[in-house]
């Protein structure tokens, strides 16, 4: 349990942070399974409009210190890729 005042606010300031990264993680988490929902029945409209809401939300949480701008361009590579393949597969 910290005793000083400013150890007790570093305490609340990471909770806070950390309910702030999961809540980001978790969004970017149900965003993907939603287009690799699409991807997996084979409807490329559907899959097109996902892919562009997940890369958004990657965008957007490439700013904050969350996820790593790298990162987030890696994942939109890898289903930028996926999406590429079901077009050309149908």
């Amino acid at each position: 349990m910290p005793n000083r005042s400013s150890a007790k606010k570093s305490v609340r300031q990471g909770a806070k942070r950390h309910s702030l990264n999961l809540w980001r993680k978790r969004r970017i988490k149900n965003q993907i399974k939603s287009f690799l929902d699409a991807i997996h029945n084979n409807d490329v409209k559907v899959a097109e409009t996902e892919f562009r809401k997940t890369c958004g939300i990657l965008d957007k949480v490439a700013c904050t210190s969350t996820m790593h701008r790298n990162t987030a361009a890696r994942r939109k590579s890898r289903l930028a890729k996926r999406l590429t393949a079901l077009k050309t597969a149908g």
